[in-house]
């Protein structure tokens, strides 16, 4: 590994634990990319269309193929837990879980942009960062996708509040997340929900994956 580098995956994972995330680094050779992690997406997924950074707006499984052939050097992290919520119980997760877990969501992407965009202005170039869930920077709106009445293609994202800000998470991409952590000896588990009802998590302890990509 190139001395430069190295000594910025080293800065890159100090400022990721200031912000309490773990960091490992990843060959893209060991993130999967699967078709059926779309068809997750489009079908069982509360925020299917109506986000920006989630499908069918994300890239398409092949895209994101190409796109990782291109880099040498990934850096997977993790942040476990819910800010704010420790020891959380169904009953307090509200029917539209997805503004509740606003700043985990922040806290997930918001480091990833962060490290991407340290290491864009340290000279590598080609940075690019994965997030997890569904975008929320638009906060007490919703995101122009949903806003919009009947089809909506490509074209929309012109119409982006945080254009500079969002990116596609890394299952809306077609990652497995779950099987590209275990390469990096992280061990997932699907969280168990009460009655096994969408979104009604029994417990905190989650544990939550981005992924930063270097060149």
């Amino acid at each position: 590994m190139r001395d430069d580098l190295k000594a910025e995956i080293e800065k890159l994972s100090r400022l990721a634990g200031e912000r309490d995330a773990g960091i490992t680094l990843v060959s893209p050779a060991d993130i999967v990319v699967s078709q059926w992690v779309r068809f997750k997406c489009r079908f069982g997924c509360k925020g299917y269309g109506k986000h920006l950074s989630c499908p069918p707006y994300a890239p398409t499984v092949e895209e994101t193929r190409r796109m990782i052939s291109e880099y040498n050097t990934g850096i997977l992290l993790r942040f476990d837990g819910i800010p704010g919520h420790p020891d959380i119980t169904p009953e307090e997760i509200p029917l539209d879980f997805h503004p509740f877990f606003r700043d985990l969501i922040l806290w997930v992407n918001g480091t990833v942009h962060f490290l991407e965009k340290t290491a864009f202005y340290d000279g590598f170039y080609k940075a690019f960062g994965f997030g997890a869930y569904p975008c929320i920077y638009c906060e007490h709106q919703h995101c122009v996708a949903e806003e919009q009445e009947g089809p909506v293609d490509e074209s929309i994202r012109r119409m982006c509040r945080h254009l500079d800000l969002v990116r596609p998470s890394m299952e809306a991409a077609g990652m497995d997340v779950f099987a590209t952590a275990r390469n990096c000896g992280w061990e997932l588990s699907t969280i168990p929900c009460k009655d096994m009802e969408y979104g009604k998590i029994v417990h905190g302890n989650i544990t939550s994956i981005g992924l930063v990509l270097l060149e």
